[in-house]
């Protein structure tokens, strides 16, 4: 089984949700249920089939991420000796060749992956024009509407 690259800060995110849901959703919806088993007829008791829907969806989102923690490979990008080169976790500055606008991404697994809160994917075509490359180099990103030159303005490797 291939391993996922995750950043440290993915892993202890996915553990405190996995934490959250077994120790407080999981009791809160098995007592919702105990509690709508009291009201009597099952059949049509509204309240126990929708504890029941909440619980199906919470195990499956425990057992979604245990799995997800069992095949991560957790990369603390702080301990990466990379010099100026663009790895994963790294967070990158760019510019854009034409409009000389300013972006700034951190290359992280694709569970934590949020273009809006500046966290690509290092599947994603930008990453994956980035990686291997250092301060200074241009890049082009091969996009749906053309390619898209870009100078590497800066790389960080602090966890965020």
């Amino acid at each position: 089984m291939q391993k996922n690259p995750m950043t440290v800060e993915g892993e202890l995110a996915l553990r405190a949700e996995l934490n959250t849901l077994i120790k407080v959703k999981r009791p809160a919806i098995i007592q919702s249920i105990a509690t709508a088993r009291e009201h009597g007829d099952l059949k049509e008791n509204a309240e126990y089939h929708a504890a029941r829907e909440q619980q199906s969806f919470v195990e499956g989102r425990i057992q979604d991420i245990e799995g997800k923690l069992s095949h991560a490979q957790v990369i603390d990008v702080t301990k990466v000796p990379a010099g100026e080169r663009v790895v994963f976790g790294a967070t990158v500055t760019i510019i854009n060749a034409e409009t000389d606008q300013v972006s700034r991404y951190r290359i992280v697994g694709d569970d934590e992956a949020d273009v809006k809160s500046g966290k690509i994917s290092y599947q994603s075509p930008i990453a994956r024009a980035l990686i291997g490359k250092e301060t200074g180099d241009a890049v082009v990103v091969v996009t749906p509407r053309g390619d898209i030159e870009y100078e590497i303005d800066a790389v960080n490797y602090i966890s965020e």
